[in-house]
């Protein structure tokens, strides 16, 4: 367990808490909006029997800390300043943005990415149809200003819903939402502006590394139509639906999600 700061140009400061484990190759995972790195703690562990495993809580969730607002960009740079060696990355839904994000920027330091119910473009669109609608993704903004953690606990009730084991995943996510603290509003602002504006469609046929995409069967967020497209799009990318799971595959099969993740990772580039 490790904390580490870091100053921009500006002087602008902020935290990032690691947990890191096991050893080996190294691994990062990122985790999705609202959320902390303590959401990935038991596929964690079975990774960390073939990989230096790093769990981070991204700036201003969980442990992290941040003066400002983050954008993708300085999320990015922090990222980039703390792993200085090429690390393969799975990032979960908004955790799979900064991800692609990294991949495109800084292709020496991404060596593999896998993305977790990730999508190039989180709101819908005139040509793009498979994402959230912006009548939906303002009253979860406006939500979040009258009461946050009421906002989240509905956020992770549509992340579970129509998945396998929902009643007792919904548990355990609730349980572990607010154990490192409550996010700093700011963050989740930032947040939610990123998932709202991003659009990585354009650029995927630069991210030449190699690439899983894992989706869930039942996912309300992020359509299994939008997980085949970024696997279509991605130069070298290969695409895994996981029956019965809706946003948190890796929560409602974790052994199936870890096996896949290993072949993957153990494949020679």
């Amino acid at each position: 367990m490790a904390r580490q700061m870091f100053h921009d140009l500006s002087g602008h400061c902020m935290s990032l808490h690691i947990d890191s484990i096991g050893s080996g190759e190294p691994l990062l995972l990122l985790h999705g909006w609202g959320m902390h790195g303590g959401v990935w703690s038991e596929v964690a562990q079975k990774l960390a029997e073939s990989h230096r495993v790093h769990s981070i809580d991204l700036p201003g969730y969980g442990f992290s800390r941040d003066e400002n607002a983050p954008t993708l960009d300085a999320i990015v740079s922090v990222l980039a300043a703390c792993f200085a060696e090429p690390i393969a990355v799975c990032g979960w839904s908004l955790g799979g943005q900064v991800a692609m994000h990294w991949a495109a920027r800084e292709p020496d330091k991404v060596r593999r990415l896998v993305l977790v119910a990730s999508t190039p473009c989180f709101a819908a669109r005139e040509d793009w149809p498979c994402g959230m609608g912006s009548e939906a993704l303002g009253k979860f903004a406006e939500e979040l200003e009258l009461n946050h953690a009421a906002t989240l606990r509905r956020f992770i009730a549509l992340q579970l819903r129509g998945s396998e084991n929902e009643r007792e995943l919904l548990a355990v996510l609730r349980e572990r939402l607010f154990s490192r603290g409550e996010s700093d509003k700011d963050a989740l602002r930032a947040g939610l502006a990123i998932l709202r504006d991003i659009d990585q469609r354009s650029g995927l046929k630069d991210i030449r590394q190699p690439a899983l995409v894992i989706c869930g069967e039942r996912d309300k967020l992020t359509p299994p139509e939008a997980s085949r497209y970024l696997a279509h799009a991605l130069p070298a990318a290969r695409y895994i639906e996981v029956a019965g799971a809706a946003h948190a595959p890796f929560l409602s099969h974790p052994d199936f999600f870890v096996e896949q993740m290993k072949s993957f990772l153990h494949e020679r580039i």
